[in-house]
């Protein structure tokens, strides 16, 4: 019988695969690392992240979470709990617009609160 983190996987017999893709990988990867600080709150419930390539491409922009719980009720309710913590973390990702940070400044910066000019 395997054994995973110390319990069997006979205990754990509902499993759910899932996979997000994100348009690149430095978002799923970021995704991963957000997501991936929350411990499960049921020790009945375990979770896994990866990040994987899809079939036509060699980047990992997939994030794939794996699921295994004891019952169909506890494995639902951790995915909905996950999907919420999802949803943020995309929504985030939108409203700052991540791209712009690396994009040339195109606008001047005069009246931007809390910056000052360096007179060198």
């Amino acid at each position: 019988m395997a054994e995973q983190n110390g319990k069997k996987q006979l205990d754990f017999p509902c499993t759910l695969t899932l996979d997000i893709p994100f348009p690149t990988a430095h978002l799923a990867s970021t995704a991963l690392r957000t997501l991936s600080v929350d411990a499960e709150l049921s020790h009945l419930v375990q979770r896994s992240f990866s990040l994987v390539a899809p079939a036509d491409s060699s980047e990992q922009t997939v994030l794939r979470v794996n699921y295994a719980a004891t019952t169909n009720r506890m494995l639902r309710v951790a995915v909905n709990g996950f999907f919420e913590s999802v949803g943020v973390v995309i929504g985030a990702m939108k409203d700052l617009d991540v791209d712009v940070i690396y994009e040339p400044v195109t606008e001047g910066l005069e009246g931007v609160q809390g910056l000052e000019a360096v007179k060198g």
